[in-house]
């Protein structure tokens, strides 16, 4: 199965958990929960970065948009069938170009 409908599959399910980084990041953001469902179950979410080496285990980064089309970046792994959001935050766009590429650092 693609990541992308995994997740989408594991958060329609209530398969996912956040770490406490994601949740002291998502109240810091104010991103409700469900701002950050819309974002990882929409159409427009998708794969931004992947992180296979890990020493901590595969994650990977996805680009999710709620739907009043705000950005959101969601760091997660799978882990025993389970969705875990490392970290997720509004991305700054002084440091993205797109929500997508990283700016280079001046």
């Amino acid at each position: 199965m693609e990541i992308i409908e995994h997740v989408k599959e594991l958060i329609r399910s209530g398969k996912y958990r956040l770490t406490l980084h994601a949740e002291v990041e998502r109240d810091a953001d104010h991103i409700s929960m469900v701002e950050m469902e819309e974002a990882l179950k929409g159409n427009r979410c998708e794969l931004i970065e992947d992180y296979p080496k890990d020493p901590r285990g595969h994650s990977f980064l996805l680009l999710g948009f709620t739907e009043q089309e705000q950005p959101i970046h969601t760091v997660c792994s799978i882990y025993e069938g389970t969705l875990v959001m490392i970290t997720l935050y509004r991305p700054d766009p002084e440091l993205w170009i797109d929500w997508k590429i990283r700016k280079e650092k001046k």
